[in-house]
């Protein structure tokens, strides 16, 4: 492992002057990508910044009327263990049972997977699907950015010199909402997605049509990829298996996939299409239940 500085900060302030004076200065939540990368000399930094004892990286609260906030730093195993999130966000739950192992669940963090800006992070569709919206602190204040756009190409992010990702927020679910996360891989654990596909969505009242929806795909393309045509393809109309077919298709046909040792390009579009069509009748469901469960408790 090459040789670093490391510094422990208390407060997004010092985290981000910290950042700033040193441009090549790397932030430390989890750790599970950065130290192996580190390890492996596949990352270089000359300053590692602890960013775990910020206060605001660490809360995790959720509130049925204004929606969802984990901090930057909060382990996956927090987020799935808490009862009120995972009925309200099961897509995203989907997902961060999916990031590595147990044992990588009780250090990896969402915002260490989304800054680690892999095209074939679990998490990052998920997150996009539900509209998940960032936290950013920097040198010029605060500012916020759509997940959709935080990923800028493979392990690159919006993020400028000196800013530092605080928390994420999703906002509340609508009566009537559903959302699934699936992916390929060649095991079940432990492994990267050779395609990944996360939904979300919502019903009118009427329990069939589709008042909104939005798709994410994962290991398709140099980003994850939002991919909106198909999820306006099902808005205003009742979700049978043919508008679930055709918002499958438009799916496949916005994946720009490449060729590698997981998987060929055609390889990865057909599971585009088949992941979407099986994570929306999922989310389908799902938003039935929700649907069920509010009925029941007038």
């Amino acid at each position: 492992m090459q040789v670093f500085d490391y510094a422990r900060v208390h407060t997004v302030a010092e985290a981000v002057s910290l950042l700033q004076q040193e441009g090549q200065a790397r932030p430390l939540a989890g750790g599970t990508d950065l130290i192996v990368g580190l390890r492996e000399q596949r990352v270089h930094t000359p300053l590692v910044v602890d960013v775990k004892a910020i206060p605001e990286l660490s809360e995790l609260a959720f509130d049925p009327t204004s929606g969802l906030h984990i901090g930057a730093a909060v382990p996956c195993h927090r987020i799935y263990n808490d009862a009120a999130i995972a009925a309200a966000y099961p897509g995203l739950i989907d997902a961060v049972k999916l990031i590595g192992g147990v044992q990588i669940q009780g250090r990896a963090s969402l915002g260490g997977n989304l800054c680690n800006a892999s095209p074939a992070a679990d998490s990052i569709p998920a997150l996009i699907a539900h509209a998940a919206v960032c936290l950013i602190a920097g040198p010029e204040g605060e500012r916020r950015l759509a997940v959709e756009e935080f990923c800028t190409a493979p392990g690159k992010t919006a993020l400028q010199p000196g800013e530092l990702l605080v928390a994420l927020h999703l906002p509340p679910p609508a009566p009537g909402f559903g959302a699934a996360y699936l992916r390929f891989t060649p095991r079940n654990e432990m492994d990267i997605a050779v395609v990944g596909a996360g939904v979300a969505l919502r019903l009118e009242a009427d329990g069939q049509t589709v008042a909104s929806a939005r798709i994410a795909l994962g290991a398709v393309a140099p980003r994850p990829l939002f991919a909106p045509e198909a999820g306006a393809a099902l808005v205003g109309r009742p979700l049978t298996s043919a508008a679930i077919a055709e918002a499958a298709e438009l799916a496949r046909a916005a994946a720009r996939p490449i060729d590698d040792m997981r998987g060929t390009a055609r390889y990865r579009r057909h599971l585009a299409g088949v992941l979407t069509q099986r994570a929306l009748a999922i989310a389908q469901r799902r938003a039935a239940d929700s649907m069920d469960r509010d009925a029941g408790s007038e």
